[in-house]
């Protein structure tokens, strides 16, 4: 939204504002936002396909898990290829490649198995884009802070997965829900010709090689990486865990939940479902730049602290409407705490383990720390399609992790100062 403020004022003071930016952040920046239109659909709407075709949340939350258990190995191994000190291009069209097919196979689906294949491709192709397009954007930021970068980067995705959203409850309405594969799909050969056209390069690593007259890179990380590396890591991966773990539950569970109905909140439709889900990502949009920027001149215990309480405050008005005959009210203003949570955490956590890393090991670093989000969406969609199955509802859902989050709040502590 902020883009699209800048826009209003003329196109002369966009492209001012614009190229304030490194060219290959801006890239980086387009990127990121043909990925996300494409995935916004895929992520909020496959849910509701499959629950089309009856399958029960423990199925679809089963699914969802397997995406994410293949990608912790493919982001593994991604940080990994990512520290021998190659252009990031690469990683990103294969990841774009495999989306390609997943869709096809998604697309297609009407058995469980055929879900499952295509949630691994999906989950294959996640772990190998997000190390890469994340560790992109602190090695192409030169006269700016990372953190303004990051805040870029986010909006471009909020944006995007706006976008997605829109077209996928569109199609909802439309009765082509399945049409968001086909837009994903699109967008990745989108992504693929414009890294053709301007590759990435990660030629500030390769000068840092090249000045330390590094004899080898090293395949693997070796023992003393990882435990100089670990112990620093540990704190923001485990708030991570949490944070998106909410993440994971708002593509997964409310959708769910929403066409489910609560307690005493009756169901809405997949076509109301989803234009309550692009509600939190519009505000998402509107927010993501400014409180980004503003929070890259904060302390990153401020900024990690007012996301967890914010997701906490949304859980809590979702567990709410679940018992509120017109809860769907409240499900709508929960959107708005959810949509604060996301813009604060995200840039915010992606910069603490910037600041925490080597610059040499900043690969295996991100790969680390993005076993988070692998580790949140695998359990995430499992205890929430089990506690649906069981209860008929999410209401002990949303209650037991917006507990969680206020519980945090005390122990989040001494991450480092931005540098």
């Amino acid at each position: 939204m902020f883009l699209l403020l800048k826009l209003l004022k003329g196109p002369k003071t966009f492209q001012r504002w614009w190229e304030q930016f490194p060219l290959h952040l801006r890239l980086i920046t387009k990127v990121r936002l043909f990925a996300s239109i494409g995935a916004g659909g895929v992520i909020y709407f496959s849910p509701l396909i499959f629950n089309q075709i009856n399958f029960s949340a423990t199925q679809i939350g089963s699914g969802l898990a397997l995406a994410a258990l293949v990608g912790t190995f493919s982001r593994f191994i991604t940080g990994i290829y990512l520290d021998t000190g190659v252009s990031y291009s690469s990683p990103v069209r294969t990841a774009a490649v495999i989306a390609i097919l997943g869709d096809f196979w998604l697309f297609f689906s009407h058995s469980f198995s055929t879900y499952l294949q295509g949630q691994l491709l999906i989950g294959i192709a996640a772990g190998i884009y997000w190390p890469s397009i994340e560790l992109s954007v602190p090695s192409t930021c030169l006269n700016i802070a990372s953190s303004k970068g990051f805040a870029l980067a986010r909006s471009a995705d909020a944006l995007g997965v706006s976008i997605g959203a829109l077209i996928g409850a569109i199609a909802a309405s439309a009765g082509l829900i399945r049409l968001v594969y086909v837009i994903d799909t699109s967008c990745m050969f989108f992504l693929i010709a414009l890294l053709l056209n301007k590759p990435l390069l990660k030629k500030d690593y390769l000068i840092l090689l090249a000045n330390k007259n590094t004899k080898k890179v090293r395949i693997l990380p070796g023992n003393k990486v990882l435990k100089n590396l670990l112990p620093k890591l540990i704190p923001i991966i485990s708030l991570s865990v949490l944070a998106t773990s909410i993440f994971s539950l708002l593509q997964s569970a409310l959708p769910l939940d929403l066409v489910i109905g609560g307690l005493f909140r009756p169901a809405i439709s997949e076509a109301s479902s989803g234009t309550l889900i692009a509600s939190q990502l519009t505000f998402l949009v509107i927010l993501q730049w400014p409180i980004g920027s503003w929070l890259a001149n904060k302390k990153l215990e401020f900024g990690l602290k007012l996301s967890i309480f914010n997701f906490g405050l949304g859980c809590l008005l979702l567990a709410i409407s679940n018992i509120y005959k017109y809860g769907v009210f409240l499900a709508f203003i929960a959107q708005i705490p959810m949509a604060i949570g996301l813009a604060s955490f995200l840039p915010t956590a992606t910069e603490t383990v910037i600041q925490l890393s080597p610059y040499e090991s900043r690969g295996i670093a991100m790969a680390i720390y993005s076993q988070c989000f692998a580790i949140s969406a695998f359990i995430a969609p499992i205890m929430a399609g089990f506690i649906i199955d069981n209860q008929g509802n999410a209401l002990l859902l949303w209650v037991t992790v917006g507990i969680t989050c206020f519980v945090s709040i005390p122990l989040i502590k001494g991450f480092s100062n931005r540098n």
